[in-house]
């Protein structure tokens, strides 16, 4: 079964709505919005960040970038480690989910079998959009529905670009 597949027999299990878009392949934030006739900001943009020994997912609108410092403070906030940090290579992406860059889902577990952080600035928009396994397809949802099902941990880890 492809992520795809996973994702959305998973969403349907759900009490939400949600709806799919198969279109061209994307490789950026902007020509995903594009495609899917969205702002940047109302996509999901998901990057596997490995700190010390482990990897995460961080999930952020696609607008805004990752601020390593506020991962690493929040980390320490929690007692854990973050000294040794650095984004996954494409082969341990690939090792790790089965997935290129670019492709990678906003959600953990069940989907995914890594840890999600969600960034709060997912909740200024009504919905999100997101690349869901593959270049070629996406899903559009209400961003309540989403923050509900993805039951990652919130708190503030980006910068505007």
């Amino acid at each position: 079964m492809t992520i795809y597949n996973k994702i959305t027999t998973w969403l349907e299990e759900q009490p939400i709505a949600f709806k799919t878009l198969h279109h061209p392949p994307t490789y950026t934030s902007e020509q995903s919005a594009e495609y899917r006739g969205e702002d940047l900001s109302v996509g999901a943009k998901a990057i596997v960040y490995k700190i010390e020994k482990t990897f995460y997912l961080f999930v952020m609108p696609a607008d805004r970038k990752l601020d390593t410092k506020k991962v690493k403070a929040y980390f320490k906030e929690q007692g854990l480690k973050a000294k040794k940090t650095r984004f996954a290579k494409p082969e341990e992406l690939l090792e790790l989910t089965g997935l290129v860059p670019g492709s990678v889902p906003p959600f953990g577990p069940p989907i995914l079998p890594i840890g999600l952080f969600i960034d709060e600035a997912i909740l200024q928009n009504e919905k999100v959009a997101f690349n869901a396994g593959s270049l070629t397809d996406s899903v559009i949802m209400k961003r309540a529905d989403y923050v509900h099902i993805a039951n990652g941990k919130l708190f503030s880890f980006t910068n505007n670009m």
